[in-house]
């Protein structure tokens, strides 16, 4: 029994593995897929839309200032009174700008800003595909002669990469204001005086590492959404399923992928 119980185990652990192996293969294929007619759209009489680029940055990132907004200034805050509190032990409170501006440029803005994303925008991407496939919408782009991932996933893609950035430079400068706000009321030091410090703390390589975390974000929360969105099927439960196990997933990929970058960039 005991046997037969690992035999089991180890049959699951095998079928899990070899569907993880063909959702990070099928990635793959989307994303070169999608970089084939982001070039050759034109030549091929199948160019890029525009206007469906231009549709989905509203989505991602406009329609995401409000609440990005709120929710960076809080951590900012947040970060300012937790800084204040732990290095006045030390009696260093005044260096507590240089961590809050390593703090939030390198680490805390582009993460938190791929999870709202990933949670709003990621999280749509797949619902919409799914509801598609349910209703066989894609397989209809097909016969029509529309080739669905240039029309499909290409423009979330390339909207995504070029707006996540942006919102995460949105969310450096948000995060930053709110922390003068405390720093400079706690410290009793004017705002200019702690922008001083932010700048001087700052170097275009802290600012870079952000943007590049983020542009990789874009990636991921895309083909997850992508990948999670064409592998629906049961009808609307599945849709809403298959919607939850693709913020789970790009949250996860996003967690990870921060630390081996972090780890790798820091060696």
């Amino acid at each position: 029994m005991k046997g037969e119980a690992g035999v089991r185990l180890l049959d699951r652990i095998g079928r899990a593995t070899i569907e993880w192996l063909d959702e990070i293969g099928f990635a793959a294929k989307l994303f070169s897929e999608s970089l084939y007619w982001l070039v050759v759209g034109h030549r091929q009489k199948q160019p890029v839309r525009f206007s469906a680029v231009l549709a989905q940055a509203r989505e991602i990132g406009v329609d995401a200032l409000p609440i990005l907004t709120v929710l960076t200034f809080t951590i900012g805050v947040m970060l300012a009174i937790q800084g204040i509190y732990s290095l006045r032990s030390f009696g260093a409170e005044s260096r507590v700008a240089t961590g809050i501006a390593l703090s939030v440029v390198r680490e805390f803005s582009s993460l938190i800003t791929g999870i709202l994303v990933a949670g709003r925008s990621g999280s749509a991407l797949a619902a919409r595909l799914g509801t598609m496939k349910i209703n066989q919408e894609i397989d209809a782009l097909t016969v029509m002669g529309i080739e669905p991932v240039r029309y499909l996933v290409v423009p979330p893609l390339v909207a995504m990469v070029v707006m996540l950035p942006l919102l995460t430079l949105w969310s450096h400068l948000v995060a930053l204001t709110g922390a003068g706000f405390v720093v400079s009321h706690d410290l009793e030091i004017s705002f200019g005086a702690y922008a001083s410090q932010i700048i001087e703390a700052l170097r275009l390589g802290d600012l870079a590492h952000g943007l590049a975390k983020s542009a990789i974000f874009a990636v991921l929360i895309t083909l997850v959404g992508v990948v999670n969105g064409a592998l629906v099927d049961g009808g609307a439960e599945g849709v809403g399923r298959m919607t939850t196990r693709s913020v789970v997933h790009a949250i996860s990929a996003i967690v990870v992928t921060d630390m081996i970058f972090a780890f790798a960039v820091t060696r």
